[in-house]
């Protein structure tokens, strides 16, 4: 499992969620905080959806043990990003109606164009790979005007090895 933070609301609250399987997972805590509801309003929404048939539980909710602010460890409920998504289309919130907003946008960017992008990762590969021009430039020059001893040779490596896997 792997944490990233997926989704920001007005530049000022970012939800970090939990990657495994190819899906988010989201306590009912993070949900209260992405939606800005109750946490029974939440509830309510969660329960409906496994009521309706909407979803299968046992498809969509993954326990995990989880140590509290008391030292006790206790299991609590993850949801993935389809129960994520049902309770968002079912809020009445500010919160609710700026995911729909977003969730479409990405829904239609998929459906229109094939794919959708991820500005913030591709402005930090676009960093990467200005500092790997920067460092190949000035790589470069020092070749220009000397050759390299064995110890600068890998060092040399060392950084290029360095920065294709920050690529990757």
């Amino acid at each position: 499992m792997s944490e990233i933070k997926i989704y920001q609301i007005n530049g000022i609250t970012e939800i970090s969620v939990t990657v495994d399987k190819e899906t988010v997972w989201l306590s009912l805590k993070q949900l209260v905080e992405l939606f800005d509801r109750d946490k029974s309003v939440i509830s309510r929404h969660v329960n409906n959806i496994f009521r309706e048939g909407e979803l299968d539980r046992n498809s969509v909710v993954a326990k995990n043990a989880t140590t509290a602010s008391d030292g006790k460890t206790y299991d609590v409920d993850y949801y993935n990003l389809d129960v994520v998504i049902s309770v968002g289309y079912r809020i009445k919130s500010q919160r609710g109606t700026q995911f729909r907003i977003w969730a479409n946008k990405v829904l239609r960017d998929y459906l229109v164009k094939g794919y959708s992008l991820n500005h913030q990762v591709l402005a930090k590969k676009h960093e990467q790979i200005i500092e790997l021009q920067e460092t190949i430039r000035i790589v470069r020059s020092s070749l220009g005007s000397k050759e390299l001893s064995g110890e600068e040779s890998k060092g040399l490596l060392s950084i290029i090895s360095d920065y294709s896997y920050a690529l990757a």
